[in-house]
C-alpha cells in the first residue's frame, strides 16, 4: 500500500490520488492513519500552489518586457511550481497536513487547540495586531534599568561554566503543551531579562513563534534535538556541531526554498545562552537593545536588523506574546 500511496507524490498522477481514496475505505486502522495523512498533505500543496499563483500573478505588471514572458514558458513554470508545491508539502513546510491530521484523525490526546499553535492563532485574519496589545506590552514585567546598562563583556559565558549547566539540566527536554514549554525556559528567559533588559516573556515568545512550542526545534543528522530554540544559522563565526535544514526564506517579497546550516547546542540553556551573545556581540542589534524595554520598539528593531526575512516577524511574536503572558497568568 506505501507504494501506491506513494505514487501520488507526482502532481501529474491521478491514479496515485485514486489509490489514496481505495485505502481509505478499506484498509485497516494503520492503512486509514497514513492514507488520512498523504491526503492531508495533498491539500496543503493545493493551498501552497494558490500561494505560489498569487505571487506569479503579483509579478506580472514586470514582465511585460521580459524576453521569457511567453505561454510556454508560463506552462512549464506552473508544472515545476506544482511539482514544487508537493514537495515543500511533503516536508511539512506549512505544517497545515498535521493540523488536519490531528483535527480528523481522531488523536485528541495531543491536540493543541488552535488559538495556541505556533503563533499566527494570535493574529487576526489580517494578520494585523489586536487593538488590545498595547495594554499587552504595558503589562509585561517591569525590570531593573540599570540592568541595560552592564558590561557587554559580562553577558558570555565560559565554555566551562556552559559545560557544567548542561549538565545539570535535561538535554533535550520534551515539551508536551505550550504551558510544559513555558515552565522549562522561565528561568533561562529571566537570566535575558536580567542581561539587556528585555522582558523575559518576549524572549519565550520569540522561541515559541521559533520552534512551535517546542514541536518544530531542528533536529540533528542523526534525529536528535539540536536545542536550537531561535534557529540561529551556524556561519563562520560557529566553530562547534551543525545542522542542515531546508527553509523557506522571504527575498525580494517571494518565499525561496534553502537548505542552511543551524547551531547545535548540547541543552536549551546554552542555546539562550548564545541568543543573547549574538544579541550583545553583534553590531547591527544594537539599536535594538537601545530599546529593550519598549516591547515593540524592540522586535521592530530585531527585525529590522535583519535577525528574521519574514515581514511579519515583529507581529508574530506579539501575537504569541499574548498565549504566553496567559499561560503564566494560570
Amino acid at each position: 500500500m506505501t507504494t501506491r500511496i506513494a505514487d501520488a507524490q507526482n502532481f501529474l498522477d491521478v491514479n496515485g490520488l485514486n489509490s489514496i481514496r481505495q485505502d481509505a475505505k478499506s484498509g485497516d486502522k494503520a492503512g486509514k492513519k497514513e492514507a488520512l495523512e498523504q491526503a492531508a498533505k495533498q491539500f496543503e500543496a493545493i493551498f501552497m500552489q494558490m500561494l505560489m499563483k498569487s505571487m506569479r500573478k503579483a509579478q506580472e505588471v514586470l514582465e511585460s518586457d521580459s524576453p521569457f514572458n511567453s505561454e510556454s514558458t508560463k506552462f512549464y513554470r506552473d508544472m515545476h511550481d506544482q511539482q514544487m508545491s508537493l514537495e515543500l508539502s511533503n516536508n511539512g513546510a506549512l505544517g497545515l497536513s498535521e493540523l488536519i491530521v490531528r483535527q480528523l484523525g481522531g488523536d485528541s490526546e495531543n491536540f493543541t487547540p488552535h488559538n495556541i499553535l505556533r503563533s499566527d492563532g494570535n493574529l487576526d485574519s489580517r494578520g494585523s495586531l489586536r487593538i488590545s496589545e498595547p495594554a499587552l506590552l504595558n503589562n509585561i514585567s517591569t525590570v531593573k534599568d540599570s540592568s541595560a546598562h552592564q558590561d557587554p563583556s559580562k553577558d558570555r559565558q565560559t565554555n566551562g561554566s556552559i559545560a557544567a549547566q548542561a549538565a545539570s539540566m535535561m538535554q533535550s527536554p520534551a515539551f508536551e503543551q505550550p504551558k510544559d514549554f513555558v515552565s522549562a525556559l522561565t528561568a533561562d528567559a529571566k537570566r535575558v531579562q536580567d542581561k539587556i533588559n528585555v522582558p523575559f516573556e518576549v524572549v519565550i515568545a520569540q522561541a515559541a513563534l521559533e520552534t512551535g512550542w517546542g514541536q518544530k526545534i531542528i533536529k540533528t543528522h542523526s534525529g536528535e534535538s539540536s536545542n536550537n530554540l531561535f534557529n540561529i544559522k551556524a556561519d563562520s563565526r560557529w566553530a562547534g556541531e551543525k545542522t542542515h535544514k531546508e527553509t523557506l526564506e522571504f527575498e525580494n517579497g517571494a518565499m525561496v526554498k534553502k537548505r542552511e546550516p543551524f547551531r547545535v547546542y548540547e541543552s536549551i540553556g546554552q542555546s539562550v545562552d548564545d541568543y543573547l551573545n549574538l544579541l550583545t556581540k553583534s553590531e547591527r542589534y544594537q539599536g535594538a537593545l537601545e530599546n529593550s524595554a519598549n516591547v515593540e520598539q524592540f522586535l521592530h528593531n530585531l527585525q529590522s536588523a535583519g535577525y528574521a526575512t519574514d515581514p511579519d516577524y515583529a507581529k508574530k511574536i506579539i501575537g504569541t506574546l499574548r498565549t504566553v503572558t496567559s499561560l503564566l497568568d494560570k
